[in-house]
């Protein structure tokens, strides 16, 4: 043990030198530290949200924040309940379709995170979305696995470029809340390498995250804390992970015992100490049960991050923190226009024209709801909210009347949708319906009867059923729009902003028709859960079946229309290792600016096995003037045309024909070609 009789003593230690390459510095601190000092450094402390400081060597409380669209506002006694930017929540921002826009976000709220002293976002959350009931599918991005992995990395780009630790979540299958600690998801091998790991794998190989937590459930047998196959076989030694394994908050309760999760991997039990309660870590370490080399391991993973975030660094070397600025809160309306998605516009109901109306009848619960501080974990203390009357007040002032009575409107406008409650978007529960509420079912088709010229807007965390849909001209996704979202839903209402949203789910016609719900086995499962759809989650489910969604994964209007033209591919024929360049052009052949999202899906012609009819394998957004044409540009690469082999274990492309397939969404292929791979 190294005693120090100095604060400039500490200061010249070999760990403090920022010069110094990271893994001598993370070894010199090791070797300093006693094993009750690691022990301590295993578990949270009381306030459940950072880990002990070791102030015998100068080492400061890691601190965590929640928030999965916004420091988080529960629980986190350091941010002394002070306000903070409400942005999107996640799946409004996979809706974008623009991994550029999470970037930002996750620069932005990394510099949120900074300015309350914290070192690490517990976010994002990347579980794919196998249930349309799943009362966190707001907290997370897409039903895709591509879809999902590019907004992934993107996010932990943008967090970690401010020397914030992104941490990764839930890993995995933890894709409902019902029976959420004891549960276990019995999912074949093929689904979780082709469905359920790749954004884990492409966070840890292509962004590096520093963190990873382990979910509450069990995976085919062994809770996530313990999951030795997950955490040290897969994570760290397939991927390369570097960074540290967190728990879920009490995730460690079920797991059978401290050596199980120590020699899983799992560096940091939080809250509080339970299975790594000193006497426990010492008896595994003193009988046996798990070496001192791998619990060494373990922490010094925490102490990499800890000197990557720069806690051992002058504070002026460092990426400053902010909250609350301009940029902020222009970014959050930016991010909400661009995920808003127009689902229907019938005889181009929208845009408003602002000059030629005189009266708006606002309705629906909606309406002037705040819907920040709510949903579990990811809830933020906003530091203002600007809801949907308040946008079109400020939007019409002067120029409009906002109403109550539809009947004399010019147009009527219902905000619909769900709220953050037990049961509908929350975590802690998962929702019982498909349906909006019976009171709001009853306001739209009374306020239809009374005024033809009615537009619903969604305010929701998923997919929502509409028996409604043939009665209303226009049908508006806003999800959860953040603390500006009134302004944003004004503006694409009245068509300052064009809508260019995607829908990342699919909204089925029914619940029957989701692949996840077949029967109680199937979700929500008692002791098991069984994944018995394999790899068709979503749409491939719906593209395997034949079933007509009420609207397909991928889709979303504008108030301009595009053409996707010109397909040519730089080879018809694919060897092993290469790589085929594909191109489109896109025109804008409206009347407005407006970006599309275009969209490559791939086909295996004839396949072996069983496979989706289409997997998408590539997107690309882009802004046009009107009659403007650019080129887009795709690279499909053998990876492009593979499946997981479950008998030899490993990726595999059959020769063969591949059809190469682009369009708007999953459902609208405007142009295709085939090439043929040749081994």
């Amino acid at each position: 043990m190294h005693y120090l009789s100095s604060k400039e003593e500490l200061l010249n230690l070999p760990f403090m030198d920022g010069d110094l390459d990271l893994e001598k510095r993370v070894e010199d601190l090791l070797d300093r530290l006693t094993l009750d000092e690691k022990i301590k450094l295993s578990a949270g402390r009381w306030d459940a949200c950072s880990v002990p400081a070791i102030k015998r060597l100068g080492i400061k409380s890691f601190k965590m924040t929640d928030g999965s669209h916004g420091v988080g506002g529960i629980g986190l006694i350091g941010t002394r309940f002070r306000k903070n930017t409400y942005f999107s929540v996640p799946i409004c921002r996979a809706a974008t379709w623009n991994p550029d826009s999470v970037q930002e976000y996750g620069r932005a709220v990394a510099e949120e995170v900074r300015s309350h002293g914290f070192h690490m976002n517990l976010a994002p959350g990347i579980n794919i979305i196998r249930s349309p009931l799943g009362g966190r599918n707001f907290e997370y991005f897409s039903e895709d696995p591509y879809h999902n992995k590019v907004m992934a990395v993107a996010q932990v780009k943008g967090v970690q470029s401010q020397r914030i630790a992104a941490c990764v979540k839930h890993f995995v299958c933890n894709n409902q809340d019902t029976n959420r600690f004891r549960v276990n998801a019995i999912v074949s091998e093929r689904a979780l390498q082709e469905i359920y790991l790749p954004a884990f794998e492409a966070a840890v190989r292509e962004a590096n995250a520093w963190s990873i937590m382990a979910c509450y459930n069990k995976v085919n047998g062994f809770h996530g804390c313990e999951n030795k196959d997950l955490l040290r076989k897969r994570l760290m030694k397939e991927w390369g992970f570097h960074g540290f394994v967190v728990s879920d908050w009490f995730a460690t309760k079920n797991p059978t015992n401290t050596e199980g999760c120590l020699d899983a991997g799992l560096t940091l039990e939080m809250p509080i100490p339970i299975k790594y309660r000193r006497r426990r870590i010492k008896r595994a370490i003193k009988e046996g049960f798990v070496s001192e080399e791998t619990f060494n391991d373990n922490v010094k993973r925490l102490l990499r991050v800890m000197f990557l975030v720069g806690m051992f660094d002058d504070g002026s070397k460092l990426p400053q923190g902010c909250r609350n600025t301009p940029e902020h809160q222009a970014l959050a309306r930016e991010i909400a226009e661009e995920g808003i998605v127009l689902l229907k516009n019938e005889d181009h109901l929208l845009p408003l024209d602002i000059t030629t109306l005189k009266t708006i009848a606002v309705l629906g619960p909606n309406a002037n709801k705040k819907h920040s501080f709510g949903g579990g974990s990811s809830c933020v203390r906003a530091l203002y909210e600007i809801t949907p009357l308040q946008g079109l007040k400020d939007k019409c002032r002067g120029k409009a009347e906002i109403i109550k009575d539809p009947a004399v409107a010019d147009v009527a406008i219902i905000f619909a949708g769900l709220r953050h409650k037990l049961h509908q978007d929350s975590e802690f529960s998962d929702r019982r319906s498909l349906a909006l509420p019976k009171k709001q079912v009853e306001l739209i088709n009374k306020t239809v009867n009374r005024n033809p010229r009615t537009i619903i807007v969604l305010i929701n965390g998923g997919p929502v059923t509409m028996e409604w849909l043939e009665n209303v001209p226009a049908v508006v996704e806003a999800w959860y729009p953040g603390m500006e979202g009134g302004h944003a839903i004004a503006n694409v209402l009245f068509g300052d902003a064009n809508p260019s949203g995607k829908l990342p789910v699919t909204f089925p016609k029914e619940l029957s028709s989701s692949p996840a719900h077949v029967s109680k086995r199937t979700f929500p499962g008692r002791e098991n859960v069984y994944y018995d759809e394999g790899i068709f989650v979503g749409y491939r489910h719906f593209d395997a079946q034949g079933i007509e969604p009420l609207f397909p994964f991928g889709f979303g209007l504008s108030y301009t229309t595009f053409d996707i033209t010109n397909l040519q591919v730089s080879k018809k024929q694919m060897r092993a290792g290469e790589v085929v360049t594909v191109s489109v052009d896109v025109q804008n052949t409206g009347k407005v600016t407006g970006a599309e999202v275009v969209q490559l899906y791939i086909q295996d012609v004839k396949a072996s096995i069983e496979r989706p009819p289409k997997e998408l394998k590539g997107f690309s957004k882009i802004k046009l003037a009107p009659h403007e044409t650019k080129t887009v540009t795709f690279k499909i690469g053998e990876r492009g045309l593979s499946f997981y082999d479950e008998r030899d274990r490993c990726w595999q492309v059959e020769k063969g024909a591949f059809n190469v397939l682009i369009g708007n969404s999953s459902r609208d292929i405007m142009v295709q070609e085939e090439i043929e791979f040749v081994g």
